[in-house]
């Protein structure tokens, strides 16, 4: 009994001193918080994304005279919405909360930020800080330049075809993802990837890639992430709510490929966004060449891991046919989505603590299926309601 509690002493005090090492600060906090929460924000340091001229959305006539139908109830429960929100025609339609969010609760976006970053970057475009979607990584970063004679360019980071050796972990606690969200060295992670194949051939799926899309930005700029989304959408866009982006320590860099924290209600401005190519009012925040090409998948791509042509993925955003209609989509791993739907001038906003691990036939989330068919009846049934002239008035 003395052998096996000393050997247990022994293996106690060498996990607690390779914990104690200061580049497994990440497993520290792994071990603590275990996997991501839509609420931890408060666990990081943080840099604000000040919304200066706050414009609250127009209310659609029939704003909230609706309830969502009884039998969508349980899918709700079951993936644990906290926020689901409507808008048409650029006014706000519907919305609930559950679990006590409201309007004004901060969700983390988990990757529906990847979406945020490549508006960054057209923007950057338009603003001549970058020369254009084909300029070449090495530009700002020599050691990402080339493989096998073939140049590494931001079109290549923005559709996640780099051909770099980020492995894409969320469950495994010595991942570069874990060590991405719970560390304190993105620049250490980032540019330890490697390229390993020829970019521009298949599309893997790399949370480095962005945040490798994010430094670029900001040796581009000049100036933080936070503080050029600020200035070029947040505040143009009249986000009501100063939103919070988590840096990997104090005074550091934002978690760009994740993490930037809001509301339904002004994430659902970067749907209008979507909707509008790029415009919002008189201004056109991003140009319309690039929006169209961002939410247009590059079919000469092979999708990794289905081994089929890229039919879903532009510049880091999503698409999806929806009963005959198109859909542009931000989506985050837990479920967070912001879905553009043209055909119906709408925008629907789902955020939540679950998703489906099931996959439909294009590869999306069967989850998604749920807060598009509820948001066409919500839709169809305003019409009815707007139709028959009672709109509340």
């Amino acid at each position: 009994m003395k052998k096996v509690a000393l050997v247990i002493g022994v293996v106690i005090v060498l996990l607690a001193g390779f914990l104690a090492l200061p580049s497994n600060y990440y497993l520290r906090q792994a071990l603590i918080h275990l996997q991501p929460k839509i609420d931890q924000y408060p666990i990081f340091d943080n840099r604000l994304i000040v919304a200066a001229e706050p414009t609250p959305w127009p209310v659609a006539d029939g704003y909230n005279r609706l309830s969502l139908p009884e039998d969508v109830l349980p899918g709700f429960e079951q993936f644990e919405t906290v926020a689901y929100v409507v808008i048409q025609d650029g006014k706000l339609l519907f919305e609930e909360y559950w679990d006590g969010y409201s309007a004004q609760s901060h969700s983390n976006s988990f990757s529906m930020a990847k979406s945020i970053v490549s508006l960054a970057i057209g923007c950057a475009i338009d603003d001549g800080f970058i020369e254009s979607v084909d300029q070449p990584v090495r530009d700002f970063y020599p050691e990402f330049a080339e493989y096998n004679g073939k140049t590494l360019t931001i079109r290549h980071l923005l559709t996640m075809s780099a051909g770099v050796d980020f492995q894409e972990a969320y469950t495994s606690p010595f991942s570069p993802t874990t060590k991405l969200y719970y560390g304190n060295d993105l620049q250490q992670v980032t540019f330890d990837m490697k390229m390993v194949e020829e970019p521009g051939v298949n599309f893997v799926y790399q949370s480095g890639v962005t945040q490798l899309l994010t430094f670029i930005v900001e040796a581009a700029t000049g100036e933080p992430i936070s503080d050029y989304v600020s200035r070029r959408l947040w505040t143009p866009m009249g986000a009501e709510e100063t939103a919070v982006w988590s840096l990997d320590k104090k005074d550091g860099i934002e978690k760009a490929y994740c993490c930037f924290n809001s509301n339904a209600r002004d994430f659902a401005r970067f749907g209008q966004l979507m909707l509008n190519e790029g415009r919002w009012g008189i201004w056109q925040l991003v140009s319309a060449d690039y929006m169209k090409e961002a939410m247009t998948p590059d079919r000469s791509l092979i999708y990794k891991e289905y081994d089929t042509p890229n039919t879903v993925y532009g510049f880091q955003f999503w698409k999806l046919s929806f009963e005959g209609m198109r859909v542009m989509y931000m989506r985050g791993i837990l479920g967070q989505y912001v879905l553009a739907i043209p055909d119906r001038n709408a925008v629907i906003v789902r955020l939540g603590r679950k998703r489906s691990e099931e996959r439909t036939s294009q590869h999306y989330p069967m989850d998604i299926d749920l807060w598009l068919s509820t948001g066409m009846r919500v839709l169809d049934a305003a019409e009815k309601l707007a139709g028959s002239g009672d709109n509340g008035e």
